[in-house]
């Protein structure tokens, strides 16, 4: 859902003559005060930690979050420009801090914009979420021309040359900015400059350049100078140099392609016209040709065609799924290895035609990793719904599973301590994007180690989504009759009661922690008296022995500080009060910063032997408990009507 839904857009425009410095705000409308509130104080923390000395000199953008439940919770996002110095843009944000604390005292939400700088705070997730709702145009007050035939020319040429970079820096993964300048006229040059906030999808980067672009022309249509500033992009042009990029560094970027001409720009202006006509014909055409997607009930899926694969390519990608292809058995069906025409590897999962349960947990999936994306989950590139097969099309991920690693004696030695403090941090942050950061808040119910896959780097990515579930707005947690998922990572109060929240995803994070750091099973045997890991490492936690329960693979070579606080925040997660356990996002936090002072964690709910096996429960989970208004009745978007 995206934040347009919350805010609502105060417009500031501000005209200077040349619109070189920014001093924009918007105040959320929530005027309650809450100074000396739980709320403010997680606030505070997060303002200092984006203004830190440390974070400032790694990125020109930082994401933090501070408090352990809603709606205590304080999110906080900044921005730099690119060419901006780290001591610049310190001292940016910390004017911009200063001045929204005098500006939006009483606001549970603010955006403060400076020429060189954004900070953004709320008190829900900001993070990959655009916001195209809150926004501020500056225009410069001069006109390019007092005629309106050289305003005309002048428009499409900066709108091609805007476009052009929106284009370059959304298709970046790794940068999201661009910069160049066109040659207008004789002697005169415009300079231009996008952004948008890393965290961004490609999809969600270019669609706010486009409507930013388009704002351009209507609030500034003629201008000598504009731009537009939102939460999630920005995009900038002047007829002056407005940037700080050294010669150097200018001159290498700004040739070859980058730079262009006006002459260049009106050769791709003129056919505009005749293209976009091309286009709405084929794609009149295509509605015509392509079927209507729709669902209608329970039994069926249809989605997006663009996703759809011909079983006749699975079928050769995986030869005719051979058992030389078999690469796994999940809990719904074999998955196997797959080379298609063009040489991508894929990974093919096939759903047993004998599971009762296949097509409910496929359009799940489907619906669900088709609208995830993130570098610690696995990416799902299509599906097949032919001839009675259901199958699923994935990225393939290199190393197999995390499992087929961390409980091999053969293999263990491959995992050493610094791979599996990354492979900690890596789970965490995808475990924190679908709980918090996502459009839906995601439950997953199966983490584990054979659902975490690793690639070519070992870095983590968080696979099967078969049982997943999704909460809609303040949604936090749910029950069920049918307990589905793996014992010995379920949490108690799912385990026995149904009842599932986020909190029961982090009980199966700290059982998989304490796994990663023993490199043993919950469920092996340990010594004599004790019934599982979870009451080993607890064991040795309280008699202050907790490096017992280390994988002697990593002993020594490890960070024994780092392994005692990966063991405490473990602890934390499977206690027996839900309650008492972190969010992901106060997990991330503990993981990434030594400066947060750990709780002491109460015991972890002591269980039998006989974990360790999936099940699933002979009684029937209720009808709305994937139901249509929970899934696609509150988010149309997932489902796309052609």
């Amino acid at each position: 859902m995206l934040l347009s839904l919350h805010l609502i857009w105060l417009p500031v425009v501000i005209s200077t003559a040349t619109a070189a410095e920014s001093n924009a705000h918007y105040c959320g409308h929530n005027t309650t005060r809450f100074i000396n509130t739980t709320y403010y104080i997680n606030l505070i923390q997060v303002l200092d930690s984006l203004a830190s000395d440390n974070t400032v000199n790694d990125s020109k953008f930082a994401y933090h979050t501070a408090g352990s439940s809603h709606p205590d919770i304080a999110y906080g996002v900044y921005l730099c420009r690119e060419d901006v110095l780290p001591n610049d843009c310190r001292n940016c944000l910390l004017e911009a801090r200063e001045d929204m604390i005098k500006t939006c005292p009483s606001s549970k939400q603010a955006v403060y914009w400076k020429d060189d700088c954004m900070l953004h705070y709320a008190n829900y997730s900001i993070f990959s979420m655009m916001d195209l709702a809150t926004f501020v145009p500056e225009c410069n007050k001069n006109n390019i021309s007092e005629q309106l035939s050289e305003q005309t020319r002048f428009w499409e040429a900066v709108r091609v040359f805007m476009s052009s970079l929106a284009t370059e820096a959304s298709t970046d993964r790794k940068k999201k900015f661009a910069f160049s300048e066109l040659n207008y006229g004789i002697k005169e040059k415009v300079y231009g400059y996008v952004e948008c906030t890393p965290d961004l999808s490609s999809f969600d980067c270019g669609r706010c350049f486009q409507v930013s672009v388009d704002r351009l022309r209507e609030y500034c249509y003629g201008k000598q100078g504009a731009r537009v500033l939102t939460t999630s992009c920005n995009i900038r042009f002047e007829i002056y140099k407005f940037l700080r990029f050294s010669a150097t560094s200018s001159e290498s970027t700004l040739t070859g392609k980058n730079k262009l001409s006006i002459n260049i720009v009106a050769g791709i202006v003129s056919p505009i016209g005749v293209l976009c006509v091309i286009v709405c014909i084929c794609l009149v055409f295509m509605r015509k040709k392509r079927r209507v997607l729709t669902i209608t009930d329970d039994s069926e899926i249809i989605t997006e065609e663009s996703l759809q694969f011909e079983l006749r390519t699975i079928e050769a990608a995986t030869n005719n799924f051979s058992k030389h292809n078999k690469i796994g058995e999940g809990g719904f069906g074999g998955v196997y290895k797959g080379v298609l025409p063009n040489g991508n590897e894929i990974a093919v999962k096939r759903l047993s035609k004998g599971s009762g349960q296949g097509a409910l947990e496929f359009k799940n999936e489907v619906v669900l990793l088709a609208k995830l994306q993130h570098r610690n989950l696995v990416r799902l590139l299509g599906f097949c719904l032919e001839a009675e097969e259901k199958i699923l099309i994935y990225e393939y991920v290199a190393n197999h599973s995390l499992d087929y690693f961390l409980f091999d004696s053969t293999k263990q030695a491959q995992l050493d301590w610094s791979i599996r403090y990354r492979i900690i941090g890596g789970i965490s942050k995808g475990m924190l994007y679908l709980h918090e950061d996502s459009r839906l808040r995601i439950i997953h119910r199966d983490l584990k180690a054979s659902n975490i896959l690793l690639d070519e780097e070992m870095n983590p990515k968080i696979s099967d989504f078969g049982i997943a579930r999704i909460f809609c707005g303040d949604q936090t947690q749910d029950k069920t009759n049918r307990i589905v998922g793996t014992f010995g990572y379920m949490s108690p109060e799912y385990a026995m009661h149904g009842n599932f929240s986020i909190r029961s995803d982090v009980f199966s994070f700290g059982v998989l922690v304490l796994e990663i750091i023993s490199g043993q099973r919950n469920a092996a045997r340990f010594e004599t008296g004790y019934m599982d890991l979870l009451c080993y490492a607890w064991d040795k936690w309280k008699n202050g022995e907790p490096l017992k329960i280390l994988d002697p693979n990593v002993v020594e070579f490890c960070s024994k500080n780092q392994v005692l606080r990966c063991i405490n925040i473990a602890l934390l997660c499977v206690q027996e009060d839900a309650e008492l356990r972190p969010s992901m996002a106060s997990l991330v936090i503990m993981l990434n910063s030594y400066s947060v002072v750990l709780p002491m964690p109460e015991s972890p709910p002591f269980v039998s032997q006989g974990r360790g096996r999936r099940t699933t429960s002979k009684m029937l989970e209720p009808e709305n408990s994937i139901s249509k208004s929970t899934v696609w009745g509150n988010d149309t978007s997932l489902i796309t009507e052609v």
